[in-house]
């Protein structure tokens, strides 16, 4: 911590809303039909899943009441 600063001592400082809006001209922003093909596709697996999460779960219900009932 203390080397950091012994580095630092002779350099200028930035402000710290320079580096911000540095950093924010490196982003790279995805087109519009990009995001609506994520977006769908996340909702399309997460449909697919809850359902896959449901059968499995009414399957292992039903196992347990099968064996209760023995």
């Amino acid at each position: 911590m203390a080397d950091s600063k012994k580095e630092n001592a002779g350099k200028p400082k930035k402000s710290f809303f320079k580096g911000v809006k540095q950093e924010w001209n490196k982003i790279i922003w995805v087109s519009k039909e990009d995001l609506l093909r994520q977006t769908g596709l996340v909702a399309v697996i997460s449909l697919l899943l809850g359902v896959l999460i449901t059968l499995i779960d009414q399957g292992a219900l039903q196992l347990v009441n099968w064996l209760m009932s023995i």
